[in-house]
């Protein structure tokens, strides 16, 4: 339900003329919840027990304890989709950025003069709305995406989840070459998940936009026998640059507690995605939740503490 208010408010005039005085309201409402009551809130209505900020166990746990805590100045660059560029060109080399084709805080720059002919994406560096694929840019109605972008600029995706990186982005709109393999389809991205600088296990996400599947594997490519709020799909191969992947990986990691390094793999060469630093927030559930617990065990969050002012 939840979506299709948000497409309704995205995508159809009507739908923001009636829904944008409740989103004002309801925005206006989160800003006076508390960080922690929030968060406590979510979980519990996620997780179906009381989050542990005391003493948290579990991934999920420690997930949020991290984004109630951590303050970790370099966050905030990096979970800017736009700035995190010259972050990963200095940590691992622009020769694995998407090519950038422009940036802009004005939608009105989104026109089909302005872009190339090959495919793209546009997305915001602000949130995590996904983006929208241009793969034929006369067929596309320019004035309804422009008021898309208009809208998503005007977003604060910080109050809802309370992950403190998006906060104070400055949102602009960021247009990127779209990668395809040979036949023309957008590749799947390998989600390294980093705990203190090492890879511990890569998320791989299948048929996303039909019937969503998630397969989990450990460091040794050795699948793990746990669904992650969704079920798993059809084994996939190791990639042939895994090692590589792991390497660039954990040069990113290193200045983390935790974070999910995203790459992608086409003919071997190996493009950066996004890093990611609160996975689902952390309200996804592990079945079995044994699970949650073994990899929260692996997460030392003792450097990330933060007393309250």
């Amino acid at each position: 339900m939840k979506q299709k208010i948000r497409h309704l408010y995205l995508n159809t005039s009507l739908g923001y003329f009636i829904l944008h005085p409740f989103f004002l309201l309801y925005e206006y409402v989160l800003q006076l919840i508390p960080d922690k009551t929030l968060v406590k809130r979510k979980f519990r209505s996620s997780m179906g027990r009381e989050l542990d900020l005391e003493n948290p166990l579990t991934l999920n746990e420690k997930i949020n304890f991290l984004k109630i805590y951590e303050r970790h100045p370099l966050l905030p660059i990096a979970a800017d989709k736009y700035k995190v560029r010259e972050y990963i060109k200095d940590t691992i080399g622009e020769a694995y950025l998407i090519p950038l084709v422009l940036h802009t805080k004005n939608p009105k720059d989104i026109t089909a003069e302005n872009l190339p002919d090959y495919p793209v994406i546009i997305k915001t560096n602000h949130n995590s709305s996904g983006g929208i694929i241009v793969k034929d840019k006369s067929n596309i109605d320019w004035k309804a995406k422009r008021k898309v972008l208009a809208k998503l600029l005007r977003e604060n995706h910080y109050y809802s989840t309370r992950e403190w990186q998006y906060k104070d982005i400055e949102p602009r709109i960021v247009v990127e070459k779209l990668l395809t393999d040979t036949k023309g389809n957008i590749p799947d991205d390998y989600k390294l998940h980093c705990f203190n600088g090492k890879l511990v296990f890569t998320q791989v996400d299948l048929d996303r936009h039909t019937e969503h599947k998630r397969n989990l594997y450990d460091v040794d490519w050795k699948k793990i026998p746990c669904k992650w709020i969704y079920e798993n799909g059809d084994e996939v191969p190791k990639p042939s640059n895994y090692s590589k992947m792991k390497e660039l990986a954990e040069k990113i990691a290193k200045d983390f507690t935790y974070v999910r390094v995203d790459f992608y793999s086409i003919d071997d060469s190996i493009f950066f995605g996004e890093l990611t630093f609160h996975s689902d927030s952390g309200f996804g559930k592990f079945i079995p939740e044994s699970y949650d617990y073994m990899l929260g065990n692996m997460l030392n969050i003792k450097d990330a503490f933060k007393k309250e002012k």
